[in-house]
Formats: C-alpha cells, structure tokens, sequence
C-alpha cells in the first residue's frame, strides 16, 4: 500500500510505524495516496496559533482570541477547546468554562498578513486555488504531478512543512476525490493532521455519520430529516433519485448523492466574493441614537480599509442590529455610485439606523457592502457628489498614516 512519510516525503510501500528513512512515526498510508488530487486546506486555530507564535509564553496556556465579556469568542487554541470553549460563544460562557483563559483582543491584519502569505504558498502549486476563508481553501492539483515530480500528496505533506517553517503555524489536509470529501477528511484529523478518503470508501465511511456531518445540513433539516426517519447518512444513500426527490423535492436527490459522498463541484479561484461586511459587540446595550452612531462609524472604518484591501466597492450597504433580546433586525439601502469612503457608507446607513433607533436597546451592530463591485468604479465623483475624489484621496493619506503611526494617530470626532 502506498505510504508517505509527512516529515521526509518519501514514499514507499513498506509497511510498519516508522519510517525507513528517518524513522518518522508521521506516516499516512492508502489505497489511492497517489490517486488522488484535490485537498481542502484548513489552517490550525488560525487567529489562535498565530498569537501563540508572536508570544511563546503563552503556548502552553488556553488562550482565547475575543473581546469584552459581552462579545463572542473569535478563535481558541485546542487547549481552551478541550475545556468545552468554540469559536462563536459568548465570552461570558467560554470564561466560565475556561477561567483561566488569556484573553487577546483581535488584530485582523495581522491574522491577514499570515493568510495570504499561506494562499500565496498554495498558488505555488497550482493556480486551482479556491479561498473559503481567510484561513481555509480548496486546491485541485490534477495534473501537476509532471511539474513538481511527485504526487499531489507528497507535495501538500511539503505545503504543511514549509508553512510551519516559514509562518509559524500548522495546518491540516483532508484529500480525497473531490471537494465534499476532502472538507469531511480534514475535519477526521485535526490538528496538524492528514486525512485521506477514496472514493471506493467514502460510501462506507460516511453511512454511520450522522446527518449534520454534511456541510449544509442544520437543524432544522436535520429535524425534517429526522422526522421522516433519516438520522444517518447511510438511511440517505439507499434513496433512489426519484424517491429522494419525492420526499425531500428538488434538492432531495443531491441531498441522498452527498451522502454517498458523490460531489461534482469544480474547484473555482475565481469564486464570487458576495459580502465584506464589520460588525462589533457592545460592553452593555445601546439604545441612543447619537451613542449608537459613534460604533457605527467605527464599523464603517473598517469596512471602507476591508473593501480597499481587498479590492471591492460597495453598491449598496446593509445595516445590523442584535435587539438586548437576540432579535436581529436587518435593512438595506442602494448606493447611486460605487464607494469605499467611510463618510459615504455612515451617510447611507445612518438613516436606517435613525429608523430603528425608536428606544429599542441593541447589543450588537454591523455595516455590511451588498452588492460588491469593481474597486476601480469608485468614487470618480458625479454631479451628485463631485467631492468624492478629493475625499478619497483624504481618506488614503489618513489610512497611510494610520499603517505608519498607528490607529489613534488620526481620529474624527464622531469615532469617539
């Protein structure tokens, strides 16, 4: 059976735990290793390892990447996970948990920084590279063997070496025949892990899991599916196409082929980025209109440095409310010209803001860009407001003052 070893990267067919070359016990052995093609990338605890790496003192203590006791849990390292504490907590309960948790405040460019230096690695090995998030993505690696003169996984065993070398953090691979099955393997070893499912497996391997494995399954499917008898994926893939779609419509066949573990989705790098959006918690409930305009401004700060960073112009904006009671309200307004101006983005959603501000107390608000477009369509001024141009050019020189001197160097009043 073809077995890799993850730390020298050769391969062999010997069997046993360590490896004949330097005696490595990190070996991954399968049927179709040299077979397979398309990996899903997933960077360890990212926000977590990266401040670990930046403050060894704290790599042998649970750290929780977060803010205030009223916010959520951003990221955690796997020791804080072990004590119960998951990314999207409340602070209050992951403290609870884990009293003895440093506590560090977010510090996105930095984890942004690190992100693309990982992608630029990945595009080092084939431009299939698609980006689920900042510290996660898909690779197809089908014909790149005459390349790099190895097979794909012995290539990505090389990814996840030289991005502990030269970043300082791990990551873990899942490959396998296709994007569905690599996204279950990479979840099958974490962290710092190596997963593999082949294609004449995948069937056998899933039909035990539970229904909420598959990506997109939530409860309230899962309770429809539950209510019709189908707690295992192995229940779904003795469907066939037409009783799936009778009992669960037109999704119903797909839902019954994705539990065999059958995905026909292409690995796409140019996969459409649909919303950039910034959003904070507040340390006690606001109901003030003008208190609730000084985050928002904040928000719309850093929505305006996101678009630019990353390319994009909003076409409209979507303001987001969290009521004291956890009721989330959402509005939306169109732009006449595409921006990436803060003061334009406050401008358009300070009027839906006044709308709600009606004594109700929130705990939570976001800017959100909805449509993005093209970041060179912005704000090149109309006759409606033929000062964007010169405001922009402001906003860039406070930005770059801001990258050299820091955050507070510049700050407009209605930010305080």
């Amino acid at each position: 059976m073809p077995t890799l070893c993850r730390d020298c990267l050769s391969l062999s067919d010997a069997a046993g735990p360590a490896c004949a070359g330097c005696g490595s016990r990190r070996r991954v052995a399968h049927a179709e290793l040299t077979q397979l093609s398309i990996a899903h990338i997933d960077c360890d605890a990212f926000f977590a390892s990266v401040e670990k790496r930046d403050r060894p003192e704290l790599r042998a203590k649970p750290l929780i990447v977060g803010g205030g006791k009223r916010g959520v849990v951003a990221a955690c390292c796997y020791i804080a996970r072990t004590r119960g504490v998951r990314s999207a907590m409340p602070m209050f309960k992951a403290l609870s948990l884990c009293p003895d948790a440093v506590v560090v405040k977010p510090e996105m460019a930095k984890y942004s920084e690190a992100g693309h230096r990982i992608r630029a690695m990945m595009q080092d090995l084939t431009p299939l590279v698609q980006p689920m998030s900042i510290d996660e993505a898909v690779l197809d690696l089908s014909g790149t063997e005459a390349l790099h003169k190895r097979p794909p996984a012995a290539v990505l065993a090389g990814l996840a070496l030289r991005v502990e070398r030269e970043v300082g953090v791990t990551i873990s691979v899942g490959l396998a025949p296709n994007r569905l099955l690599a996204k279950l393997a990479v979840e099958r070893d974490k962290p710092r892990g190596f997963a593999v499912i082949g294609a004449r497996e995948a069937a056998a391997i899933l039909a035990p899991e539970p229904v909420t494995v598959l990506p997109g399954v939530g409860p309230v499917l899962a309770r429809k599916l539950a209510a019709q008898g189908f707690s295992t994926l192995g229940q779904l893939q003795q469907l066939s196409v037409r009783e799936a779609a009778q009992r669960f419509g037109e999704d119903g066949p797909a839902l019954a082929a994705r539990a065999r573990g059958e995905d026909s989705r292409p690995v796409d790098p140019h996969r459409e980025t649909k919303s950039i959006s910034a959003e904070t918690t507040f340390e006690s409930d606001i109901a003030d209109l003008a208190a609730l305009e000084i985050p928002l401004w904040r928000m719309c700060e850093k929505l305006a440095r996101r678009l630019r960073q990353q390319g994009f112009a909003a076409g409209g904006v979507v303001l987001k409310l969290k009521t004291a009671g956890f009721a989330l309200r959402t509005r939306h307004a169109r732009l006449h010209a595409a921006t990436r101006l803060p003061d334009t983005l406050f401008a358009a959603a300070r009027p839906l803001l006044a709308k709600e501000a009606d004594g109700t107390a929130f705990r939570l608000i976001g800017i959100g860009a909805q449509p993005l477009v093209d970041g060179g369509s912005a704000d090149r001024g109309d006759l409606l407001d033929a000062e964007a141009p010169r405001r922009a050019a402001r906003w860039q020189a406070i930005e770059a003052l801001r990258a050299k001197f820091g955050e507070d160097v510049v700050v407009k009043g209605r930010g305080r």
